[in-house]
């Protein structure tokens, strides 16, 4: 027990309405976050993790919860400890914001798209504070500068959605530090983000605890984010606690079964070294499946030469271009049949934008892209719609991706039924088939959407994707906002359909640690200009460009015993990707370091 915690949560149980009566989501829950410390809850979603951190901000009851028991007494910077499930909601307002600050996950949902950055940055300390104007501007500069984002002045004159999800995450964490909360939540803040920016936010967080002796409560399910952070860590799983210790007892000697599942599904960057082929990962439970390495072929089906995408920049009176942003500056790869290239880099560096250049669902300015013969850039309308038969994309977000008006059997069936390949009872056996497939019972069929969790949904996606037995897949972070467990039953099963059916796979991330376990070759992505590109292993175990090592060393691993520090990570600020127009860039020139290994030597402005 800690002698004076900021935030004790005793006994806590929350209830939700159902339809079937009452249920538990958080029951019997105990622990305490002392000044300085910071505690880890884990566990997968659906495990009551939120739910305790709603509670303690009472927003639970705005999401149909209610506390039904517990108590959660927080320690009030004056005034001294007060019973947070029995306060008052008008002393909440007063305490959220200003003595507890939270983090939530979804960027785009805890902004204000109507107001300006800068004017929600101020609101609160305008609120909580009283400051003038001129003095909450002041403060809200110096927190964009904290966090990192580049051109502050500029940024805080914009609106979120002229933001990419980095920096609008990065908003959100410098508005819960803004009034210097006592005790900061965070709810999955690095999810979203780069491995560049989640190392810099968590180093950070890291700084601010210890300059300012806040206590920090951090949700999540990244168990190398856990080890990077964690204090204490918290184990939650259906709603109850089945395991806490210090973060070291938790990760050599885990005690319940749950722990040690959750330790051995997450990837760990550096397991495939000395093997050249990518393969499945060994779960729990699963031991007896034989894991068999990936090999692919040696033909190839994609190939892409000088690829260059730009959007532009429009201004004035009368809505000129007045400059492009060169998203993807001369881009050329290839890809094998059965084989998997990754592209990785920060958020902003372009690599969305490559794929969705491949299927025209944004149209390049220049280059070739060749699919299995066919030249997809001379196509017309109509021919294009055909060879998207062959191309299919796998989306980051599954539910924005879904339609949540239409049940999952016709949602599985809307391709071939738009392709007609197949119809009636032969359409109904392949969308079974599908299901099962992707590992999804079949009474699932005449569900929605919103009725499965992120997992699930995302194996819709994939099933939904397969529909037409297409030759390539783009993959754009089809896995980052997975629980670890998930995660890899999810990236199994991708490497499963790809040694049975021979996909080849477009896999955009920024997870180093999946993109190792699942790649036959990496593209390392900069600017919007390929920097390094190679085998995996010369990738990953011979990182020859300045950017690519960078990467490498933000990475965090799953041991608590090799933490990163602040000094490890020496990221130069992202340069602007907007030129004027009229601006040519040179062409990339690159040298053959190893056979098939290549790096950028022109000017990449790293």
């Amino acid at each position: 027990m800690l002698d004076n915690p900021i935030a004790r949560i005793d006994r806590l149980r929350v209830e939700f309405e159902t339809k079937d009566g009452r249920i538990a989501g958080v029951e019997d829950v105990s622990f305490e976050v002392g000044a300085g410390e910071t505690v880890c809850i884990v566990g997968e979603s659906g495990s009551g993790k939120s739910v305790s951190s709603l509670s303690l901000m009472r927003l639970i009851e705005y999401g149909g919860g209610e506390i039904a028991g517990g108590r959660m007494i927080f320690d009030r910077r004056e005034g001294g400890p007060l019973d947070l499930a029995t306060a008052d909601q008008d002393v909440m307002r007063d305490i959220r914001g200003d003595e507890i600050g939270m983090i939530f996950q979804e960027p785009m949902t805890a902004l204000n798209p109507v107001f300006t950055v800068g004017r929600q940055l101020t609101e609160g300390l305008r609120v909580h504070r009283g400051m003038s104007r001129e003095e909450a501007e002041a403060r809200a500069l110096e927190l964009m500068k904290q966090v990192r984002i580049p051109e502050p002045e500029r940024r805080l004159k914009q609106y979120p959605h002229e933001l990419s999800g980095g920096m609008r995450q990065r908003v959100v964490i410098a508005m819960a530090l803004a009034c210097k909360p006592r005790l900061l939540i965070a709810d999955e803040p690095t999810t979203a983000l780069d491995v560049t920016i989640q190392a810099e936010i968590l180093a950070l967080m890291d700084r601010l605890k210890r300059e300012t002796g806040t206590a920090v409560m951090f949700i999540t399910h990244d168990m190398a984010v856990v080890a990077q952070m964690a204090d204490r860590v918290v184990v939650m799983f259906r709603g109850h606690k089945v395991e806490e210790g210090p973060v070291e007892e938790i990760f050599e000697h885990p005690k319940h079964p749950y722990t040690k599942a959750l330790l051995a599904a997450v990837p760990k960057l550096g397991e495939m070294r000395s093997k050249s082929l990518p393969e499945p990962m060994k779960l729990l439970g699963r031991e007896q499946d034989e894991i068999k390495p990936i090999p692919g072929t040696d033909r190839p089906l994609l190939k892409v030469e000088g690829l260059t995408t730009r959007f532009p920049v429009k201004g004035g009176f009368f809505r000129r271009t007045v400059a492009n942003v060169h998203a993807v500056e001369d881009v050329s790869f290839t890809i094998n049949k059965g084989q998997t290239l990754s592209l990785v880099g920060e958020s902003g560096c372009g690599k969305s934008t490559a794929g969705r250049s491949l299927l025209r669902l944004v149209e390049p300015q220049a280059g070739r892209i060749e699919l299995d013969g066919t030249d997809v850039m001379g196509l017309g309308p109509n021919m294009l719609r055909e060879a998207r038969r062959d191309m299919q994309m796998i989306f980051q977000d599954p539910f924005a991706s879904l339609n949540p008006q239409m049940n999952l059997a016709d949602q599985v069936a809307e391709p071939m039924r738009n392709f007609g390949t197949h119809s009636g009872k032969e359409m109904q056996e392949r969308v079974a088939m599908l299901f099962d497939r992707v590992e999804l019972p079949r009474s699932f069929m005449r569900r929605f959407p919103h009725e499965l969790s992120g997992g699930q949904r995302q194996r819709i996606a994939i099933a939904r994707a397969l529909a037409l037995s297409p030759k390539l897949i783009v993959a754009d972070e089809a896995v980052s906002a997975l629980d670890v467990s998930v995660q890899a039953q999810v990236l199994n099963l991708m490497m499963e359909l790809q040694a049975e059916m021979g996909l080849s796979y477009l896999f955009i991330s920024h997870d180093m640690a999946v993109v190792e376990r699942v790649s036959h070759n990496v593209g390392v992505m900069y600017l919007g200009r390929i920097v390094e590109i190679g085998t995996r292993a010369a990738v990953f175990e011979n990182p020859q460009h300045a950017y690519t090592r960078a990467l490498m060393k933000a990475v965090p691993i799953a041991d608590p015993r090799r933490r990163k520090s602040e000094k490890d990570l020496n990221f130069k600020p992202i340069p602007s990707p907007i030129h004027p127009v009229g601006y040519e860039p040179e062409p990339n020139v690159y040298q053959e370091v190893d056979p098939g290994h290549f790096v950028l030597t022109s000017d990449s402005g790293y």
